[in-house]
């Protein structure tokens, strides 16, 4: 998540790492299949995508490739950048008074919802609306919204109840409010605000629909021939749900899919490095992979201890072992992309004695932890076998343990004796304004916050620059929170993606605040 800072000057454009390919591939055959002639674009999800495609539902990973190609909002961010740039998408034109209380924005007209209505400024209420009744994890970014007014079909006011910097970084982000048919809200509302409907059906305006939802087994897009902007050159997207990382890559291999978008183990970037025939790419993103420690569970509920275990993680050696050609090691506590980089410092010391002295006087049972990761991110197990190696050397004994990403939601809001002591984490900023990230992470009540670990300082830091977006106020809100020694950010990650080399377009259909995932309307066959 992050805001509108000096940092996102608009106009900032990409410097964007791009490797081509390489030598031998790693298990299939070394000659791409041709492109496609059927404008059919064949892709994959690495497992289901876990919740339904609903934009005020949706609060995950992968699936954005769904609701950002079928769903648009009233602006969004550019594609093909290295920083976060603001530009319109409904919404043509837009102001916000100087204490960024009131916005106002001129909306695009000869737009048409895929159910055949016009989009007007009556959809941005109804749309509001439904996200703050719906009530899911993206539900904050409206609850603060305390009129909003139209002016005639093109014309809107919105008026928050608090001056809100990152407001206008809500609409632009991938999980921001996107703008639904009002007619079809009401149509097809029931008795759940349509999300019964929208698990398999769509109510956007973007260039592409929701044709097909199969949980578990496939979805599908289909181009829309009413689409205001540039027709997509594929007319249908198909995207089979693969539940195995190495069939998905022997399909990508033999020329079956187009791209692989996402979950690639590390053991797999060095081969598609070295592989010419195929295309590579490392994209700019704000994702970060973390080390997470509960602080309500055995050992851990001491600060002492905590910063201890962070000490003795040798973060240098995990991403050496695990990032190359797709990630650094991180330097600040917010993700990459969200602060320049003299802010939110990191001061953490690679020491392992400071825990070798602390195990060394702890109980029996108090020296056996659990390392928790994300079954569905094979580099996780990877970080989480190499800490536990660490830690062993520093005197605790430590299992690794998979859990599905349902549980790991699950634990927000909970007492954390179900959860592992440890986690580690690959996470994003909802939008790019550290304000976001902050909330979700070390709010109490943050929607990434599994462990409830929170402090008044980081807290009171976090609403003392939300109103006008200070760096400094949230420089120090991060500070804060490495003290609690419940986050650690090891690595800042890439978005590494493989293609078919007749795939054209990838760099510029991909954005740096959207991970997994692309613009599919800007890919096309040359």
């Amino acid at each position: 998540m992050k805001k509108l800072l000096t940092l996102l000057a608009i106009g900032a454009t990409a410097a964007l790492t791009v490797t081509a390919c390489g030598g031998s591939n790693s298990g299939g055959t070394s000659t791409p299949n041709a492109a496609p002639t059927d404008k059919v674009l064949h892709l994959s999800f690495l497992q289901d995508p876990g919740q339904p495609p609903d934009p005020d539902i949706y609060y995950a990973g992968q699936g954005l490739l769904l609701t950002t190609n079928t769903y648009e909002g009233l602006l969004q961010y550019k594609g093909g950048t290295d920083k976060p740039v603001l530009e319109p998408l409904l919404a043509t034109e837009w102001t916000a008074s100087p204490d960024n209380k009131v916005f106002t924005f001129k909306l695009r007209e000869g737009v048409k919802f895929h159910d055949g209505t016009p989009f007007t400024s009556a959809a941005v209420k109804a749309s509001f609306d439904r996200r703050a009744a719906v009530n899911q994890g993206p539900a904050y970014m409206v609850t603060d919204i305390d009129s909003v007014t139209t002016q005639g079909d093109y014309g809107v006011t919105v008026t928050l109840k608090a001056p809100n910097s990152a407001f206008l970084d809500y609409l632009a982000c991938p999980y921001g409010p996107r703008m639904l048919s009002p007619e079809g809200l009401k149509k097809n509302g029931g008795s759940d605000n349509a999300q019964s409907y929208l698990t398999n059906h769509d109510l956007g305006t973007g260039p592409y629909s929701l044709s097909a939802a199969e949980v578990g087994s496939k979805y599908e897009l289909t181009s829309f021939g009413d689409y205001w902007g540039t027709k997509p050159y594929f007319e249908k997207v198909e995207l089979p749900v693969i539940t195995d990382v190495s069939a998905q890559q022997l399909q990508f291999n033999n020329g079956q899919l187009a791209a692989v978008l996402h979950d690639l183990p590390s053991s797999a970037v060095q081969s598609y490095l070295d592989n010419k025939s195929f295309a590579n790419y490392s994209l700019p993103t704000m994702m970060s992979n973390y080390v997470y420690i509960n602080p309500r569970k055995g050992m851990m509920t001491d600060a002492k201890n905590r910063n201890a275990v962070m000490q003795a993680i040798d973060v240098d050696e995990l991403v050496k072992q695990t990032y190359f050609g797709r990630g650094k090691k991180a330097e600040q506590i917010y993700p990459p992309n969200v602060m320049a980089a003299e802010f939110g410092k990191q001061s953490v010391t690679h020491d392992p004695s400071v825990l070798s002295g602390l195990a060394a006087s702890l109980p029996a049972d108090q020296k056996s932890v659990t390392i928790g990761y994300d079954s569905s991110n094979p580099d996780n197990q990877l970080i989480s076998n190499l800490i536990q190696t660490q830690l062993a050397a520093a005197g605790l004994n430590a299992k690794v343990q998979a859990y599905p990403t349902s549980e790991i939601y699950g634990w927000v809001g909970g007492d954390g004796q179900s959860a592992p002591e440890i986690m580690t984490y690959l996470g994003w900023p909802d939008a790019p304004s550290p304000y976001t990230w902050g909330h979700i992470s070390w709010d109490a009540d943050g929607g990434l916050n599994f462990f409830g670990c929170s402090a008044p300082a980081v807290t009171d830091a976090l609403a003392k620059g939300l109103p006008t977006g200070s760096d400094a106020d949230f420089s120090t809100a991060g500070e804060e929170a490495v003290k609690t020694g419940c986050w650690l950010n090891i690595a800042d990650v890439n978005d590494f993606m493989v293609a078919q080399p007749w795939l054209k377009g990838v760099e510029q259909a991909h954005v740096v605040t959207d991970p997994n995932t692309l613009r599919l309307a800007a890919l096309s066959v040359g």
